[in-house]
């Protein structure tokens, strides 16, 4: 794999890649994940409308030739899956072939969350895809907004768990990593992030991006209060722990200042493109990329 030693994602000059589907709080484009494969950068969101609206309402995959325009190629629906709302999704290009779309599915009428997939020979088919459950959280746990690396030995997934033990505290989160030899059936090999009293992430930290090199982007939060609204912080992983970087979160100007769930595509001129779900003045949420 490319060694990427990278430069973090900033607000500064960033362009907007799918606009929030309405104006104000709660309509947010994002929760994004992308891919470069055969020279297409493909990427994949989760449409969300205020509470008012039903949350999570689709899933969009898009390509683009750019990076920057991008052309719908199908979409899923919350309904298809019994879900009340729908995450962070991830899109993988499978090392035996095909394509495989992972979903964050909420539980209805709970705080429960579970990955589900769909798994294709093209892109255009997964939403009749084979549909296999990933891993369903237990009622101690909710599981969503995974980050999925395709390796030469496999595949390893950065998972976030959202413990469900304290009625009103199911925000906080941590992080766990997993590995599998399919994607399926996956392996846990423990906590590697959460968050820490009395800093910026003490809330919880959501691992969102994991590049060749090492550099990890992850979501944080202080308080309850930010759900929703977290800042992105950088850590290194050394292939055995996770060691955060001594530098303020990273947000956007405006309004609740949210800048999350980054994904990051290594380019084949050595820089990265970024995609992450940002604040605009109105407090709705665009998807924007910049390139580092």
């Amino acid at each position: 794999m490319t060694t990427v030693t990278a430069l973090p994602p900033t607000y500064d000059d960033v362009e907007v890649v799918v606009p929030a589907p309405g104006e104000g709080p709660g309509n947010w484009a994002g929760a994004a994940s992308a891919v470069l494969a055969d020279g297409v950068i493909w990427l994949t969101w989760r449409v969300r409308r205020p509470l008012t609206d039903g949350r999570g309402v689709s899933v969009v995959v898009a390509r683009s030739d750019d990076g920057v325009r991008f052309v719908p190629v199908t979409a899923v629906s919350r309904e298809a899956f019994g879900a009340e709302s729908f995450e962070r999704p991830v899109l993988v290009p499978l090392r035996e072939g095909g394509w495989r779309l992972y979903l964050s599915c909420a539980t209805p009428g709970s705080k429960h969350w579970w990955v589900d997939s769909l798994t294709a020979d093209t892109v255009e088919e997964l939403p009749t895809g084979t549909r296999r459950l990933v891993h369903e959280g237990d009622r101690d746990t909710a599981v969503k907004d995974p980050v999925i690396t395709v390796g030469d030995d496999g595949y390893e997934m950065w998972l976030c768990c959202h413990p469900l033990d304290e009625a009103g505290h199911e925000d906080r989160m941590t992080t766990r990593r997993l590995t599998s030899g399919d994607g399926l059936e996956w392996e846990d090999h423990g906590q590697v992030l959460a968050g820490r009293e009395g800093q910026w992430d003490a809330r919880g930290a959501r691992v969102t991006a994991v590049l060749p090199g090492g550099t990890v982007l992850y979501d944080g939060r202080p308080d309850a209060e930010s759900n929703w609204f977290e800042t992105t912080g950088v850590a290194h992983w050394d292939g055995e722990a996770l060691t955060r970087a001594a530098q303020p979160p990273i947000s956007s100007p405006h309004s609740d200042g949210a800048f999350r769930y980054a994904t990051a595509v290594p380019l084949p001129d050595g820089r990265v493109r970024y995609y992450v779900e940002a604040a605009r003045p109105d407090g709705a949420h665009d998807l924007v990329t910049c390139v580092r």
